[in-house]
């Protein structure tokens, strides 16, 4: 009975907790962008060169894109004229971080890691953007005009602080809907670890003393379409069982960074090849980062 009554206490704290945070991030970050030119931050990303690459993962990494919403953003970039690779590394980064996921990753898991996760998956996205860039697989672009996208802002920006605010708000509450399901779920296998998951077990297939957690974790992770608001919160209870640190990095990352829906929408941009590439990558992301969290924390 007690432990029962432990697993519906952490639900509730760890889902009170994500709901204030969700709601209160995506509002100042809906906020901050009626405020923020997002023409100037496409033309710095047309530039050549590795800047271009570092401004896309920056862009990825500051805008809360669904789904939905990277795709006809990714193709917009694409007609716009910006390098293939400076693409690329917007496709890779854009779901793995946010300010929303920062500041859940600080107020979950502490700094070093929020810091840690966001030099990592920033400095892959440049690496492997570059990569594709150099061998050549612009080709592998579809010939696609640009349709309306299902998330994308069409509406004049208001005037005036209040109506911003209670517009981004709007927003703020509305993306808090569509993603409430996807918390609920998230907060739901993590209370059942932390409550019932025998520790020992765990220990053995995703603790520090096995070599092969990492890649094995990051395997389980590629099949799952999870949100990083959703994964969070099963990888603290998975590391209060006992998991190693990069091995909930590498579930994260595979977990959330290869999501099957944007993946059969991005068939409508890339050929098959580059949709094979992209899966190789974020698990050679993921098997990387999980390797490195675990040397180094």
């Amino acid at each position: 009975m007690n432990t029962f009554i432990d697993t519906i206490q952490y639900f509730l704290f760890i889902m009170a907790e994500l709901t204030v945070l969700f709601i209160g991030i995506s509002t100042i970050i809906a906020l901050a962008f009626m405020y923020i030119p997002q023409d100037k931050l496409k033309t710095w990303m047309s530039g050549k060169g590795l800047w271009g690459n570092i401004m896309a993962v920056l862009f990825g990494a500051v805008t809360p894109f669904c789904a939905c919403s990277t795709v006809p953003m990714t193709l917009g970039l694409l007609q716009a004229g910006v390098p293939f690779g400076t693409v690329m590394s917007f496709v890779i980064s854009s779901p793995l971080m946010d300010p929303l996921v920062f500041t859940l990753l600080v107020a979950f898991m502490g700094w070093k890691v929020a810091v840690g996760f966001f030099i990592l998956t920033s400095v892959f996205s440049v690496v492997f953007g570059v990569l594709l860039e150099k061998m050549g697989w612009s080709d592998q672009v579809k010939r696609v005009r640009m349709k309306g996208g299902c998330c994308e802002a069409s509406e004049e920006v208001p005037k005036g602080f209040k109506h911003r605010l209670y517009i981004s708000f709007g927003k703020a509450w509305g993306d808090y809907k569509s993603v409430f399901i996807y918390m609920v779920i998230g907060v739901g296998i993590g209370a059942a670890i932390y409550g019932y998951l025998p520790a020992d077990l765990l220990a053995k297939v995703a603790g520090p003393d096995n070599p092969f957690a990492v890649i094995i974790v990051a395997l389980i992770g590629i099949p799952l379409y999870i949100r990083v608001e959703s994964a969070i919160p099963i990888g603290i209870a998975l590391m209060g069982k006992g998991a190693s640190i990069g091995a909930v990095m590498a579930l994260i990352i595979s977990g959330a960074g290869i999501a099957i829906p944007e993946l059969t929408m991005f068939a409508s941009i890339f050929k098959k090849k580059i949709l094979i590439a992209f899966v190789v990558i974020v698990f050679v992301m993921a098997v990387l980062s999980g390797v490195i969290f675990n040397m180094i924390m």
